[in-house]
């Protein structure tokens, strides 16, 4: 599963919101989402809630939050960042490792030994993917760097838990901030030959690493309830791609009429025919439609999905994405 996508899982699974899973695989062609969806968006995850598709964890994040609060009986909260200082370290948390470039460095870090370093087609997905090169001679020279600066994140980790904290936070159980921080940690820890145990380990980080056990254990706990929950009510958590599409199509949008600012500084109007595109990766893939919601944290574009021509809308957060207007006289 992707990292990025675990964030949700383990979102969903903590607070356990019922719901499904549509595998993807590791890279594209995604048939599910540009054949049925006709999306060309390529990373994954996404989010559908009836006819609305939500792209990008951090909005994903956002909208689980308003639409599932923790005042709903139903649904079990993460515990809350109560205090001014425990809301500023989450935020930053979640920029650093999303925006900060923490994911990109960790990726460096993939072990030469790797059969993905070595598959042609994967490399070249990748560096279409990133913009930079996937070449195995380079990760060589490049590695060591990496290494170095992951020294630092988890030495960052390190310093922040060493007060003897169970959390990230300081919380009694696992936060929104504890899913904002561990993910890449995890993802990286856990792959084999990455990190070097004189640079990186449970000796030199003991705190961290007894961080990163605690959260293992937090959502394994929580996956496993979610799954027997599934078996109790005779769903099942996993859902194929033509099962996704109908489920969605067949449903109403579940948000109203999106809002529109029209004193937006780029000065685009509803109803005008825009691209949509991501900038920090995949931005290649860019989406076309009719912008109808536009604030200050979201940009909404309805189009049509390729099987069937049903309208779908497809937010998408305003940081890291790009919108353009469709200039119509170049089709002349």
């Amino acid at each position: 599963m992707s990292p990025y996508a675990r964030r949700i899982t383990w979102y969903l699974n903590l607070r356990k919101i019922p719901h499904a899973t549509c595998p993807q695989p590791i890279m594209p062609p995604r048939p599910d989402l540009s054949s049925l969806l006709g999306l060309s968006y390529r990373r994954i995850p996404v989010l559908a809630i009836g006819r609305d598709i939500y792209l990008d964890t951090r909005l994903i994040l956002s909208v689980l939050s308003r639409r599932f609060p923790a005042s709903d009986p139903r649904f079990l909260p993460l515990s809350p960042a109560t205090t001014p200082n425990q809301r500023a370290l989450q935020k930053l948390l979640g920029s650093w490792t999303v925006d900060g470039g923490i994911f990109d460095r960790m990726a460096h870090c993939i072990p030469l030994e790797s059969a993905l370093l070595s598959d042609p087609k994967f490399v070249a997905d990748r560096e279409s993917f990133t913009g930079w090169s996937w070449d195995k001679a380079e990760y060589a020279q490049v590695r060591p760097e990496a290494l170095v600066d992951m020294r630092q994140a988890f030495g960052l980790l390190e310093d922040v838990l060493s007060d003897g904290r169970a959390w990230i936070l300081g919380t009694e159980t696992p936060s929104l901030g504890d899913i904002e921080a561990v993910w890449p940690f995890d993802w990286l820890a856990q792959m084999d030959g990455a990190l070097p145990a004189d640079v990186i380990s449970a000796r030199l980080f003991p705190s961290t690493y007894a961080w990163l056990e605690r959260f293992r254990g937090a959502v394994r706990e929580a996956a496993e309830a979610a799954e027997k929950r599934s078996a109790q009510g005779g769903a099942s958590m996993q859902v194929k791609g033509e099962e996704a599409w109908r489920h969605i199509v067949q449903s109403e949008f579940a948000e109203a009429k999106p809002e529109f600012d029209e004193d937006d500084p780029t000065g685009l109007t509803e109803g005008a025919e825009v691209q949509l595109w991501p900038t920090d990766s995949g931005f290649t893939n860019k989406d076309q439609g009719t912008l109808v919601g536009l604030t200050k944290e979201e940009v909404v574009i309805s189009m049509q999905t390729k099987q069937g021509g049903e309208e779908i809308r497809i937010h998408a957060p305003r940081w890291g994405f790009r919108i353009r207007e469709v200039d119509k006289s170049a089709k002349l």
